[in-house]
């Protein structure tokens, strides 16, 4: 071998080595979805991974009274009932979620969680579910009052990414409704799709066998209707019992069970269905006025009252997108938004790299 075919060859490895490197700076040494962490021992922030593709984790998850306004960066959620629930918005106004949702910040309808709240008059309908293997809220909502832009379809947040930091990076959700000592216990699987002025949340119960299948995070462009089939209704606020629903993407078609497969972005909006989502059974529904239930939003200053600094103290307090839709006062129809396809692509070449090295 020539002088010169060894120099070739040596910048060609060097080079693929790079590549590598690059590639492999996408991904955390231990993916979002697989830490576990007391409510009571958070950390600062649960993101620690430095020279990422996407940088460093934008808030924080030691959330407060000290962190608690209209400038807060807490990215630890909360679900818990009707009146007690997060949902995931982007931290400044006028934002399209499919360019924020690595950056959201928790929006929750208790001002003790030490977030943003949600502004009184957002929440214009509201059903909360409980099932055998997972809660759920879904509703209408006026979106631009959590910062999103009034023409937004949305797109959907859980703990995995293409990336596996997670959307948001750093992103929690903590639930008491497993817990029979009134402890918060961490959510492992969940999503929460936003848009079109309509918004689901579903958190799988952590101790039941399929919480991931209950909450499945590949579908982001097919919407609440599809991943969280509901009843919800503008202007009702209830709260039920209810069914599971089938595993999204699951569904039976002339007494075949088949599974959807969701089309790359790429190839452009999905027009048609090959299905119809079944929505789950409910009971024991309990109606609300929303002015009752959300009183506490009422009494919170819309002014920033907290820093974007790092919080004081150890703990917290006490507690695609929706797709287009049709009919004031009906069932939400949801057809629709999108945000990128969640395929770790830099997992696949990585591979290949890998292969030809070896070789």
């Amino acid at each position: 071998m020539s002088s010169v075919t060894r120099s070739l060859l040596a910048a060609s490895i060097a080079a693929i080595s790079v590549s590598v490197v690059a590639q492999g700076n996408k991904f955390p040494q231990v993916p979002l979805n697989d830490k576990r962490f007391e409510y009571n021992q958070l950390p600062y922030k649960v993101d620690t991974d430095v020279g990422l593709e996407r940088g460093v984790q934008y808030g924080y998850n030691i959330c407060n009274s000290t962190t608690t306004g209209a400038q807060s960066k807490c990215q630890t959620a909360i679900i818990n009932s009707i009146d007690d629930f997060c949902l995931w918005g982007p931290p400044d106004p006028d934002s399209l979620v499919g360019n924020t949702e690595g950056e959201a910040v928790a929006w929750c309808t208790d001002p003790s969680h030490g977030t943003r709240t949600i502004p009184p008059g957002a929440l214009q309908g509201v059903q909360f579910m409980k099932t055998p293997d997972y809660i759920q809220v879904v509703g209408f909502i006026d979106q631009t009052k959590i910062n999103m832009r009034s023409d937004d379809y949305g797109g959907e947040m859980d703990p995995h990414g293409a990336d596996l930091r997670g959307n948001p990076m750093g992103g929690l959700l903590y639930s008491k409704a497993w817990s029979s000592g009134g402890d918060f216990k961490q959510v492992i699987q969940w999503h929460n799709f936003m848009g079109a002025n309509f918004f689901c949340l579903k958190a799988c119960d952590p101790s039941k066998p399929n919480d991931r299948k209950f909450c499945e995070h590949i579908f982001d462009r097919i919407g609440c209707a599809y991943n969280a089939p509901n009843k919800a209704q503008n202007g009702t606020f209830e709260s039920c019992m209810g069914d599971n629903q089938d595993f999204p993407g699951v569904y039976t078609q002339n007494g075949q069970v088949m599974t959807y497969t969701q089309p790359p972005e790429e190839l452009g909006v999905i027009a048609t269905m090959p299905y119809q989502p079944k929505v789950p059974a409910s009971s024991q529904c309990t109606q609300y006025q929303s002015q009752t239930l959300y009183a506490k939003l009422g009494t919170v200053s819309t002014s920033a009252s907290a820093s974007a600094g790092k919080p004081t103290g150890s703990g917290s307090g006490s507690g695609l997108g929706g797709g287009t839709q049709t009919g004031t006062g009906q069932r939400a129809q949801q057809t629709g938004g999108a945000v990128g396809v969640r395929v770790g692509v830099g997992m696949v070449v990585l591979g290949f790299v890998g292969v030809f090295l070896l070789a």
